[in-house]
């Protein structure tokens, strides 16, 4: 069984995100696709929180959200005490985000980095596992409760 992906965003991260659907059911993931569906004008919280509800549900283990600048969606994203989003901006912290915060999220701000960055991101990301240990202490301590 594939690796299950949700992708979602608003009507700037249109475009990225449908070469990233592309990209992703090449690579052999089962990917769910929020929305929008258009790149016309939308606000993102109506596409990103049902996504983050079904990471939460279990639906899927990870997903990807893509907007202008990253961070309207990871501050919606973030909303959510099961989910931890990261703003990616180049690989290394793509690496990190998993590695040393289990973010289940990649935020990617598409009017910042080129698609061909993006898409190694996200494959950073889908790719790395958390390192545990020492990390996983400060990562059951970001939810509130």
């Amino acid at each position: 069984m594939s690796k299950k992906i949700a992708i979602g965003g608003d009507h700037a991260g249109f475009d990225y995100k449908q070469k990233l659907v592309e990209y992703m059911i090449q690579a052999g993931y089962e990917v769910k696709d929020f929305g929008p569906f258009s790149d016309a004008s939308v606000d993102y919280p109506d596409y990103v929180h049902p996504l983050c509800d079904a990471i939460e549900g279990g639906e899927f283990v990870q997903g990807i959200v893509v907007c202008g600048s990253g961070n309207g969606v990871a501050i919606t994203a973030n909303k959510h005490q099961g989910i931890r989003a990261a703003i990616c901006w180049n690989k290394d912290l793509a690496a990190l985000s998993r590695q040393h915060n289990d973010a289940n999220v990649i935020s990617i701000p598409a009017r910042f980095v080129a698609y061909e960055l993006a898409q190694e991101m996200v494959e950073t990301f889908l790719s790395t596992d958390f390192e545990g240990g020492r990390h996983a202490n400060r990562v059951n301590k970001i939810a509130c409760q």
